[in-house]
């Protein structure tokens, strides 16, 4: 519960109370309001800068997984508002152009390092953000921090931004989260997992007839057309894609609920101490799930167009690091001016310039500083 929160690292007078907002609704009214987070709305989804206003692009995505983990959250008893938090802020250390632009990243930090979008959310919210001038970051509740680090589970060595982060407010890495950090991770693939293939049937590298190859489609897809006979295809892949999401959605809160039940778990600190996953799909759901996710790696994010964009992608961001490192005056001057001298720190900085960066921008500055690029068709 919110009045139960184990605090934010910088007290604030009153409890930061403003209005009738609890702790865990503050926090996600301050993920809202951050720039972090209204740049999501020009970072890469599945396709890198697309032309289409009709993709997902990371911002949309988010609210998207917060629909959806907040609905189970209500549905199970858990606390929605922290639900929310974590679902709309789990993607705001993706750098550009997603895990092609990390890829480059991981790259340009080889021996100082390297990069990881998860660390960079952490490093992101507790210490690049800086709207109040009491703090650093956004001074978020520990819970909030803590789903934000381990929503997939315990880390037990972890890279140097999210150490970081646990050094200065101890998160209790090698515990489970709680079961809202739990619901939050699946939120986020139930999401990506149906409404990837809602976008790929839109930009035409997926066909109606390929994706009946997973059986869990095409079982759908024959109860879809069992109940609106007639109506053309096209108008039911929407229905299909709910669909896909209500089914995975219930098992999802039936087999958390039988996890719950038989391990005994009554507390949060029940929860963190349980040793295992409790939020989670079915065997039958989790092999069905697994099945669609190889489909889509092999005939969607591994299509060749796809890889030939991450290809240009990775060319951006390593020739932007490579000329900031270079000559750091062509950073913006608030950069530029708090730039380290020493390693590598002074490179760490370079690449949160980057990570911050929208697809766009990255595009623009590149252009600028290295000169032209063949991008792919959408660039």
């Amino acid at each position: 519960m919110p009045g139960q929160t184990r605090g934010r690292l910088h007290p604030e007078p009153g409890g930061g109370a403003r209005g009738p907002r609890d702790a865990f609704q503050r926090d996600r009214d301050r993920i809202i309001h951050s720039i972090s987070f209204r740049r999501l709305r020009h970072k890469t989804q599945v396709f890198m800068a697309p032309d289409g206003d009709h993709f997902r692009v990371r911002l949309t995505h988010s609210l998207e997984v917060a629909q959806i983990g907040r609905a189970i959250a209500r549905a199970l008893g858990l606390n929605e508002d922290l639900t929310e938090a974590l679902c709309l802020a789990h993607d705001i250390g993706h750098p550009p152009f997603g895990h092609a632009g990390e890829d480059a990243l991981e790259a340009a930090l080889a021996g100082k390092g390297g990069f990881d979008h998860n660390g960079h959310t952490l490093r992101t919210l507790t210490v690049l953000e800086k709207p109040y001038p009491a703090w650093d970051g956004l001074n978020l509740t520990w819970d909030t921090l803590e789903g934000l680090a381990k929503h997939n589970g315990p880390i037990h060595e972890p890279q140097w931004a999210l150490a970081g982060t646990d050094t200065a407010f101890p998160l209790h890495l090698n515990q489970w989260p709680s079961l809202e950090a739990q619901v939050a991770a699946i939120a986020d693939d139930i999401a990506y997992d149906n409404h990837d293939i809602d976008d790929g049937l839109r930009a035409g590298l997926l066909t109606l007839d390929q994706i009946m190859e997973v059986p869990m489609i095409a079982r759908a897809w024959g109860e879809v057309e069992a109940r609106f006979p007639g109506v053309r295809p096209k108008r039911l892949t929407g229905e299909l894609i709910r669909s896909q999401i209500g089914a995975m959605v219930n098992d999802l809160m039936a087999e958390t609920q039988r996890r719950v039940a038989n391990a005994g778990v009554e507390t949060v600190d029940d929860v963190r101490d349980a040793g295992q996953c409790l939020a989670g799909f079915s065997p039958e759901m989790r092999d069905a799930e697994r099945g669609l996710k190889r489909f889509m790696y092999a005939n969607l994010y591994h299509h060749p167009s796809q890889l030939a964009a991450a290809d240009a992608a990775r060319q951006v961001v390593a020739g932007l690091f490579a000329a900031y490192a270079a000559d750091p005056a062509t950073m913006p001057a608030e950069w530029r001016d708090a730039l380290p001298e020493e390693e590598p720190w002074r490179s760490r900085h370079i690449a949160d310039f980057i990570a911050g960066m929208t697809d766009r921008y990255a595009i623009a500055r590149y252009r600028e500083l290295c000169g032209t690029i063949d991008l792919p068709e959408g660039f």
